[in-house]
């Protein structure tokens, strides 16, 4: 596999130029040393990110990097998806730039192809396992991700355990008579501090990193709103007369409310607020570790694809069976996999038969005969039988681990819709803080003397800890890698954001008739024997002639008779006549397989000329056999239509979809397979360079156009749809004309990744709706707008509190995506 098919996303920028160029690939080849170097792709694992901004930051920072192609950040994955020019810069230099900004980025080891294609000699054991399946590539963000979830969960524990006894000092109001102490506050301050300054040490240190670049994250609202609680207190607490003679000095006779000074044992008491700075680190350190299991799951498709893989295989080396480590096995190696086992690699049948269960990569549960010369492919499950398999694909280049490739990829891609939340993530951050600022001057002059600080620094900490980027910035991700997820375990591969998303918006179905909604086989459909003669005869006559012949038709007349259980000879004297027939002899007989007009011009007397008429009406291709100079009979082959393509049709007229097909056989045989199938529209006797210009007409009408063809022959009609689909095999899943390939083969799979898209789109828009909704209704209601009407105040520890679940509520909306049924 070369560098450019296992890179299917390229179409990102150079969308029209990898379509064109998978339909020529020796063209390509030709041109290849006039290329420029090839861009390569690299994932960097990213620590430090708080919220969409972060990524947004990151996102810019790469993007101008010189030899940077394209760069994407997943919040949700935490993960920077880089295109590179290798001859100008390296993935250590890219994670310099974003170490620059503050952030960690964690830099896969380089190493060159060759090595990749070898892997299992001359590393240990451990390292041949990643570079064989690709594993530093797609689980080092996920190794990160765990253990950040443990240290998440280790220091919410503990700043819990420290925070309670804050809470209820600070809740109790001194009804609790041995609390009512003048060191009170110092206990506070000394359980407070560690919950500051160690628990949340992450947001301190991200807002000042942040600050020396010039920049502002969710991170710093929270440092700011704690660290305000928490030095007002500080305060508060080391100089309480000066506090105290502020307060006083509003004068006798004015109340003094539930924030008034009080004197306890001669000490002079002020309020102070180490419960809002406390109890906002620990609920928003348990937000970010919910939000991380949850996110965590969001990836579980790729695991389990991952997880597919069998550890050993028993293979043939100086004609000893040996097991061996997985990683070890090369090209050529013959492997022995039992009835039960799991195949290791992919592979070609040397002997033996068996069923195998291909559901893990087609998703189809009815096993899969296998017999000499059968593909399979690895982590697929033999069921009955004992193969013995040569060995053609092995490491990253079998089909599980282009898979997990592709999806992993989509995963990191971006929807045109997440281009407005980026500009949003961009700007919110100062927005919020400015409204704090503001909240905080106006409460300071709204409110009265004795409460004006108090109530000025409560309602700007509530506004700075309720507003929640992460809701936002977790919106479209995590419904795009659950999506993704899900279209892989039913073999729907989506190649990015941008095709999930458009495919929701399709209007109009193209269907290439062959191989699409046909087999793209021509079969054996009629033996009509002519008088004198058994339908055996013909067939076995005919088969017989064309025995040696390479036309793609008479190789289904043989597999037809052989089907039948007729036994086919060989033939002398053969000769193939261009454009009408073959002649031979057959046993001593000298038979003609052809045209009417091939016997007409021998002069033999042809009678069942409208019998060839109704088979030629019904979409098939009639041939005629003589044998010694008599009509011998007719024999009749066609491309079947595939016994669920009726029923696709069906599904995709149910969703509202227009169908049309387009095929460049004649009008008669293409009306014949759409009256089968029930399609809207029929394009008949197009050529395959024409079929992109009829695709371009339908959307001049205003159709949204899909198109779903082999991904080959139909590469400039792919290529000029707005979503192209190609249907194909396991081993087609580089194929880089297309947006979502349907590794099923099946037609039904067109309306299900439809609806896919269309759920993934709902729960987007959902996700949105409520992360902004959130932010809109919940900023306002802390810096107390309400309070003038209602006398209600929102407390900072709910605002945090509130902050905390929002963005887990999103991810939990878009896990609801594995469980939703699929319609069409």
């Amino acid at each position: 596999m070369t560098d450019q098919q296992s890179d299917p996303h390229r179409h990102e920028h150079h969308h029209q130029h990898a379509r064109t160029g998978a339909a020529s690939e020796h063209d390509g080849q030709a041109s290849a040393e006039t290329r420029p170097t090839a861009e390569e792709r690299c994932d960097l694992p990213i620590e430090g990110m708080s919220c969409a901004g972060c990524a947004s930051r990151i996102e810019k920072r790469l993007g101008k990097s010189p030899g940077v192609g394209s760069a994407h950040v997943n919040f949700a994955t935490k993960v920077a998806t880089v295109r590179y020019d290798p001859s100008q810069t390296t993935p250590a230099t890219l994670g310099r730039a974003v170490e620059d900004l503050g952030y960690r980025a964690i830099v896969p080891p380089t190493m060159p192809r060759a090595e990749h294609e070898h892997a299992g000699h001359g590393h240990d054991a451990g390292e041949r396992d990643r570079i064989a399946h690709g594993h530093d590539d797609h689980t080092a963000h996920m190794d990160v991700g765990e253990g950040e979830a443990r240290e998440l969960l280790r220091k919410t524990v503990i700043g819990a355990v420290l925070s309670v006894p804050v809470l209820v000092i600070a809740m109790s109001h001194g009804s609790i008579a041995w609390l009512n102490v003048s060191w009170i506050n110092w206990l506070q301050l000394a359980l407070t501090t560690p919950v500051m300054f160690w628990c949340g040490a992450r947001f301190f240190r991200s807002a000042l990193m942040g600050a020396r670049h010039f920049s502002a994250n969710m991170d710093t609202l929270v440092a700011l709103g704690t660290g305000a609680a928490y030095l007002y207190s500080l305060a508060a607490t080391g100089w309480p007369a000066f506090f105290a003679s502020a307060t006083r000095a509003a004068g006798p006779g004015e109340s003094h409310g539930e924030h008034a000074v009080a004197a306890m044992g001669g000490m002079v008491m002020v309020p102070v607020y180490y419960e809002a700075a406390a109890v906002i680190i620990v609920l928003i350190l348990l937000g970010k570790y919910l939000e991380a299991r949850a996110t965590s799951r969001t990836s579980a498709a790729i695991r389990r694809l991952i997880g597919m893989q069998p550890a050993t295989a028993r293979v043939i080396r100086g004609g000893v069976e040996t097991e061996v480590r997985v990683e070890t096995v090369v090209v050529g190696d013959t492997v022995l996999i039992r009835p039960g086992e799991k195949i290791p690699v992919d592979g070609r049948v040397e002997s033996g038969a068996s069923a195998v269960d291909e559901s893990m990569l087609t998703g189809e549960s009815v096993p899969v005969e296998k017999e000499t010369g059968s593909e399979v492919f690895g982590a697929t499950l033999n069921t009955t039988g004992a193969l013995r398999v040569v060995a053609t694909k092995v490491g990253r280049d079998t089909a599980l681990q282009q898979i997990v490739r592709l999806v992993q990829e989509a995963q990191g891609s971006k929807a045109p819709i997440a281009r407005l939340v980026d500009r949003i993530s961009g700007i919110f951050v100062p927005i919020v803080i400015a409204i704090a600022i503001g909240t905080f001057v106006v409460w300071w002059f709204a409110s009265p003397m004795e409460s004006r600080l108090s109530m000025a620094l409560v309602t700007a900490v509530s506004v700075l800890v309720i507003a929640c980027p992460c809701a936002l910035g977790l919106a479209t991700p995590t419904a795009i890698m659950v999506g993704t997820g899900r279209g892989a375990e039913r073999g729907i591969l989506i190649k990015g954001g941008e095709a999930l998303e458009t495919a929701h918006k399709l209007s109009t179905i193209v269907l290439d008739k062959t191989g699409t909604i046909t087999e793209g086989k021509p079969a054996l459909t009629d033996g009509v024997p002519g008088a004198g003669f058994t339908e055996e005869e013909l067939l076995r006559f005919a088969a017989s002639a064309e025995r040696t012949s390479e036309h793609p038709l008479a190789a289904a007349i043989v597999r037809g008779a052989i089907a039948r259980g007729l036994a086919p000879v060989d033939p002398t004297g053969f000769r193939a006549i261009v454009g009408h027939g073959v002649e031979a002899t057959v046993e001593g007989r000298s038979v003609l397989v052809g045209k009417a007009s091939l016997l007409s011009e021998r002069g033999i007397l042809v009678t069942l000329a409208e019998r060839a008429g109704e088979l030629a009406a019904a979409g098939k291709t009639p041939m005629f056999v003589a044998v010694d100079g008599h009509e011998a009979g007719i024999v009749a082959v066609a491309d079947r239509v595939k016994p669920e393509s009726r029923d696709a049709v069906a599904r995709m007229h149910g969703i509202g979809l227009r169908v049309v097909m387009m095929t460049g056989d004649n009008r008669r045989t293409a009306e014949t397979v759409a009256a089968q199938v029930s399609v809207d529209e029929v394009f008949a006797e197009v050529l395959p360079k024409d079929k992109a210009e009829k695709v371009r007409e339908l959307q001049e009408r205003g159709e949204v156009v899909g198109m779903v063809g082999d991904g080959i022959n139909d590469a400039p009609a792919l290529a000029q749809a707005n979503v192209g689909m190609a249907i194909g095999t396991g081993t087609d899943v580089a194929i880089e004309s297309s947006d979502i390939t349907l590794i099923r083969g099946d037609l039904r799979s067109v309306p299900e990744a439809i609806a896919l898209s269309h759920a993934t789109m709902r729960t987007i828009k959902q996700n949105l709706f409520w992360a902004f909704i959130y932010n809109v209704l919940g900023i306002p209601v802390a810096a107390g707008v309400l309070y003038p009407f209602t006398g209600w105040l929102l407390s900072p520890i709910i605002a945090s509190a509130a902050m905390a679940f929002s963005s887990v509520s999103v991810v939990l909306n878009s896990l609801r995506l594995r469980r939703r049924g699929l319609p069409g």
